[in-house]
């Protein structure tokens, strides 16, 4: 049985303090250990916050790891320096990286490459635009994200990773995939796995990564190849956060 994953994306928001606050109030209203729980926090708040998630369920993650070990990549930073502040997640492929700062799908092949072999947990974030679902390539799409980590990485490679399908037509826009629509992504999503090999596609995590909220989560979560969510604004409230936590 698969265990769900509730992710909050906090993006480019938030203050040192408020930063601090949010984490000490989701831990502070966590519960019963019913799923796994992150949040992955700008790159400057690392430091404050892990401290403050140390010996909590609360884990932590980063929202983006650099494609390179090292070296002159001036604004990166590396999955070895993300590692030195306990970093379980990264993100990788989030579609604003890749809609606005360029990210193909074979640098985040890359990053996703790069957090591993620092003991990270690439969360693969993959998912069609409005246009390309309505030229009916959704899956087409999602096929050329998961072939380009599988080529460079292997099958294995999942094993230990989580993917976060995030139909970019639902990000930030108030429109959400209908509970189906969403099951039918996922289901393609671990067929593609399972062809490759089924063992992988049984045990890997699959998130629904697009404007999941309280009154929405429960039914989300719900259908069968879904394992949870990458939460974007309702994980800047910890009432939200954790009524989305909750509802697994």
């Amino acid at each position: 049985m698969r265990r769900s994953l509730v992710l909050g994306n906090w993006k480019m928001n938030g203050s040192r303090s408020s930063a601090e606050s949010l984490a000490k109030g989701i831990i502070a209203g966590l519960g019963a250990d019913i799923a796994d729980i992150a949040v992955c926090v700008p790159y400057i708040f690392l430091s404050d916050v892990a401290q403050i998630v140390k010996n909590t369920r609360l884990g932590l993650g980063a929202q983006n790891v650099a494609d390179k070990p090292s070296g002159a990549y001036t604004g990166e930073i590396s999955a070895a320096m993300l590692k030195e502040f306990a970093c379980k997640y990264a993100l990788v492929g989030h579609s604003e990286r890749r809609t606005y700062y360029g990210d193909t799908d074979q640098s985040v092949a890359a990053r996703f490459c790069q957090a591993q072999e620092q003991g990270i947990i690439p969360v693969l974030c993959i998912g069609e635009t409005l246009e390309q679902r309505q030229q009916e390539k959704t899956f087409d799409v999602i096929t050329a994200q998961l072939d380009a980590v599988v080529d460079l990485a292997g099958i294995a490679a999942f094993n230990n990773a989580v993917i976060a399908y995030e139909p970019v037509w639902a990000i930030g826009t108030g429109l959400t995939a209908t509970d189906d629509q969403a099951q039918e992504a996922h289901h393609f999503i671990r067929q593609y796995l399972s062809a490759k090999d089924q063992a992988v596609a049984e045990k890997i995590q699959i998130l629904y990564g697009g404007s999941a909220k309280p009154d929405n989560a429960k039914g989300l979560f719900a259908m069968p190849d879904i394992d949870g969510g990458l939460i974007g604004g309702a994980s800047l409230d910890a009432e939200s956060f954790l009524k989305i936590y909750h509802s697994v």
